[in-house]
């Protein structure tokens, strides 16, 4: 069973407990995304800042009130940065997070591109830059898995309102129902991430509309990487076609070229 974690948008305080423990953890500095030591609020992930709390100011029920969004990876199940990268940097495992091994990357950043949520990082500063982001405390081998040892993220462990639930996603989903069915005038009626771009181990709850916090709604429930093969299927009979017009109208042209040049030297030798 995959890994998960459940965000209940209308638990968080915006203390950012979150964000220094996901530093802590996994060694990163104290900065604030420019590369200067800060604690004011980063304004987006980093290759340094991993998680970031976003805030908002909101409306419900004709009420001003501040909201506070927690951004990081979202552990797509078919994550769209494995499909493009054409060295394997990436790859998705079976408990849930998606890695990377820095040591195949060759710097070419489709996957930057390529993530429908603007995740991925690159380290412009450094002399040999890596692509960051949140790895979910999963270091196979390393000095930074929490997972492997049944211990839960970094982030989850410090959040000191119950705003963030670790499980598995099957799980975490059933209990996403239980909160919105017990709560209908609280809740929006939506778990995001239980089918947006095919579904990520990422869930969000909230009590305000999403469009409000910066979530896009308009998005297909159709994983990335279905699209990028719904193109490439294409790719090659298209190429294909337009050699072979390409090839056709050269004929055609050097045909038309060839019969011009006989009939004026068959009308040159007339002449004489």
């Amino acid at each position: 069973m995959a890994k998960g974690v459940l965000v209940d948008i209308s638990k968080c305080i915006g203390c950012r407990s979150c964000l220094a423990a996901c530093k802590q953890w996994n060694r990163l500095p104290a900065t604030d995304g420019t590369g200067k030591a800060s604690w004011d609020e980063p304004l987006d992930m980093a290759g340094e800042t991993w998680t970031v709390i976003k805030p908002y100011v909101t409306q419900k029920d004709g009420h001003v009130q501040w909201r506070f969004a927690k951004d990081q990876c979202r552990h797509c199940l078919e994550p769209a940065c494995e499909s493009v990268c054409f060295v394997h940097a990436f790859y998705k495992t079976a408990e849930g997070p998606v890695l990377y091994h820095a040591y195949r990357c060759v710097g070419c950043r489709y996957c930057i591109i390529a993530c429908p949520f603007g995740v991925p990082k690159y380290q412009w500063n450094e002399v040999f830059p890596e692509v960051r982001k949140c790895r979910f405390c999963y270091d196979p081998g390393g000095g930074f898995d929490r997972l492997g040892k049944g211990l839960q993220p970094a982030c989850v462990s410090a959040c000191p309102t119950g705003a963030l639930k670790f499980g598995e996603r099957e799980e975490l989903l059933e209990e996403a129902r239980n909160r919105l069915s017990a709560s209908p005038g609280k809740y929006v009626d939506r778990i995001y991430g239980e089918h947006e771009y095919g579904g990520t181990s990422w869930l969000y709850i909230s009590d305000v509309p999403f469009e409000q916090i910066g979530f896009r709604t308009d998005v297909s429930e159709k994983p990335v990487p279905y699209w990028t093969a719904q193109v490439n299927k294409w790719t090659l009979p298209v190429v294909g076609g337009w050699a072979a017009a390409l090839t056709a109208l050269y004929l055609y042209s050097r045909s038309r070229s060839q019969s011009e040049v006989e009939e004026e030297e068959l009308a040159g030798g007339e002449r004489r």
